[in-house]
C-alpha cells in the first residue's frame, strides 16, 4: 500500500498524499450510489434478470462509479496542487473517464518531469483491466453458456388392460335315463305298502259382485262394460325400483375412462436439477374430487430434485368431473410428470 501511495497518490515520497480522507469518503459514497442505481434501475429495465446476476451487475456498476469518482477527486486535488487548470482537467476526466485520466497523468508527468507519476499508475490500471476482463465477464455474460432445451411432457398413465375373463366352469353332466317301451309295459315286481292320495285344493269362492262379463272387485248391478281398462277399489301400481347408489370413489382402469385435464400448467424445471443434469419421471398418486380438483396428492417415485416442482404444478391441475350414472364421483389415478433435458 505504501508503494501505491508513493506512485499514485504522491508526486514525491516526501510529500503528503494528494487524496485526503474526504476524497475517499466521496468516492465510496458515489460507489454506493452506483450500486443502488444499478440494483433498482437494471431490475426495472431488464425484468427477467435473475437475482444473482442482478446483484453481480450492480456490484460491478458500483465499483466503476467508485473508481470514476476517485479519478475525479485525484485530478481535482493534484491539478490544484501543481497549479494547473483544475476545472478544465476535471471536466476532461468527467467526459472521457479513464481516457481523460490517462491523458492527465501523462501531461502532469511531462509537466513535472516525473515520469513515475504516469508509468506506475498506468501499469496498475492495465493490470486491473486485465483482471476485470478475466473475472467479471463470465459473471456478466452468463447467457453465453451452453443452453439446454427443456422439454416437459405431461401425460396421465394409460389405463391398465382389463383382466381376462374367468374360465367358465364346466356344466355338470346329468345322467338322463330314457324310458323304453318295454320298461313302460313291464309289470311292477314289488307292491308298495302305502299309496299316497293327492287331493286337489278347493277353488276360492267367487267374490261378491262378480258378474258375467264384469271385473274383479266390480259393483253389484253395474253396467256391462261400465268400467273400461280399470279396477274399482284396486291398489295403486307398485313404485319403481330404487336407483342403485353410485359409489363415492372409483379408480381409473378397466372399463373406467381416464379423467380429462382442462387446466394443466407445466412445471418449472429446477435450476439446480438443470445444473446437475438430473432428469426422469416423477410418478404421483392423487384423488380427483367431484368438482375436478386434485386432493390427497402423494409421491410414488421420482428424482428428489424434481419432486417439489412436479407436486407444486400438479396440485393446481383441474379435471373435467367424472360422471357415473349421471352423478359426479371421486377418481383415484396416477400421474406421470416427465422431465427431459435435450442438448
Amino acid at each position: 500500500m505504501s508503494m501505491f501511495d508513493d506512485a499514485l497518490l504522491d508526486s514525491a515520497p516526501e510529500r503528503a498524499p494528494v487524496l485526503k480522507p474526504v476524497h475517499w469518503w466521496i468516492s465510496l459514497g458515489i460507489g454506493g450510489l452506483g450500486f443502488i442505481l444499478g440494483y433498482f434501475g437494471l431490475g426495472l429495465i431488464f425484468s427477467g434478470t435473475e437475482g444473482g446476476q442482478l446483484i453481480t451487475q450492480s456490484v460491478i456498476l458500483g465499483v466503476l462509479f467508485f473508481f470514476w469518482a476517485m479519478f475525479l477527486c485525484y485530478t481535482w486535488a493534484d491539478a490544484r496542487h501543481l497549479g494547473l487548470n483544475a476545472i478544465g482537467w476535471f471536466i476532461l476526466v468527467l467526459l472521457l473517464n479513464l481516457a481523460g485520466f490517462i491523458i492527465y497523468l501523462v501531461y502532469s508527468a511531462w509537466k513535472t518531469k516525473q515520469w513515475t507519476r504516469a508509468t506506475l499508475p498506468l501499469a496498475y490500471i492495465f493490470e486491473a483491466l486485465i483482471i476485470g476482463v478475466v473475472v467479471l465477464i463470465p459473471l456478466v455474460y452468463t447467457q453465453e453458456l451452453p443452453k439446454t432445451q427443456l422439454v416437459t411432457m405431461l401425460m396421465a398413465p394409460p389405463p391398465p388392460p382389463p383382466p381376462p375373463p374367468p374360465p367358465q366352469a364346466a356344466a355338470p353332466k346329468v345322467q338322463v335315463h330314457r324310458v323304453t317301451v318295454q320298461e313302460m309295459m313291464r309289470a311292477p315286481t314289488v307292491i308298495p305298502k302305502a299309496i299316497a292320495q293327492i287331493k286337489e285344493a278347493p277353488l276360492p269362492p267367487e267374490e261378491q259382485g262378480a258378474a258375467l262379463g264384469g271385473v274383479q272387485g266390480g259393483v253389484q248391478g253395474g253396467l256391462m262394460g261400465g268400467v273400461i281398462g280399470g279396477l274399482i277399489g284396486s291398489s295403486a301400481p307398485p313404485p319403481p325400483p330404487p336407483k342403485p347408489a353410485a359409489p363415492k370413489r372409483i379408480r381409473v382402469g378397466g372399463q373406467v375412462e381416464a379423467a380429462k385435464v382442462i387446466f394443466g400448467p407445466q412445471p418449472e424445471y429446477p435450476s439446480i436439477a438443470k445444473m446437475a443434469r438430473v432428469q426422469g419421471v416423477v410418478r404421483l398418486a392423487a384423488v380427483i374430487s367431484e368438482n375436478g380438483t386434485i386432493q390427497d396428492l402423494r409421491l410414488i417415485s421420482g428424482p428428489p430434485l424434481l419432486v417439489k416442482s412436479a407436486m407444486d404444478s400438479v396440485s393446481r391441475w383441474r379435471y373435467q368431473p367424472t360422471l357415473l350414472n349421471g352423478d359426479p364421483v371421486q377418481v383415484e389415478t396416477e400421474i406421470d410428470v416427465n422431465f427431459t433435458l435435450q442438448e
